[in-house]
């Protein structure tokens, strides 16, 4: 099996405000006013959280279609602890991320949990944050 290449380009608008684009759609990202941010937008991890959830939901809906579990509705709470900037040492990152599923099916409890497996082991959001990911170099090009 062969690997497919994602991309994304995040630019400048103005400020610590941004626009990520990937396969043409678009979102704002950027800080809260006491950041230094206009608040006009998620910043980049509200937007992991985000991304884990929906990727979890996701994932949930594909595999239960595949299993034949109707799922009449999900929804998704994500909820990450980080350092809150004061502590120089502390790393910048998640130290924890939970998940709560809320999930409303005419399955039973034990099929959804088994469904709930699947999505631990499938989700590919969550495989990157358990597992990490090795991180490339780097490149800079540099215009006056």
């Amino acid at each position: 099996m062969g690997t497919k290449l994602h991309s994304a380009t995040v630019k400048r608008v103005q400020g610590l405000q941004f626009e990520a684009e990937a396969r043409g759609m678009k979102v704002i990202v950027d800080e809260p006013e006491q950041m230094g941010g206009t608040n006009l937008g998620m910043n980049p991890v509200e937007l992991l959280l985000c991304s884990l959830g929906t990727c979890q939901a996701i994932t949930l809906c594909l595999y239960a279609s595949f299993y034949g579990i109707t799922i009449d509705d999900v929804q998704v709470e994500v909820e990450g602890d980080r350092d809150d900037g004061k502590d120089p040492k502390a790393a910048p990152g998640y130290q924890e991320i939970r998940c709560h599923l809320h999930i409303k099916s005419s399955a039973s409890e034990e099929r959804i949990k088994q469904l709930l497996q699947v999505v631990e082991k499938k989700c590919p959001v969550g495989d990157t944050l358990i597992k990490g990911v090795r991180m490339g170099e780097t490149k800079l090009t540099l215009t006056t």
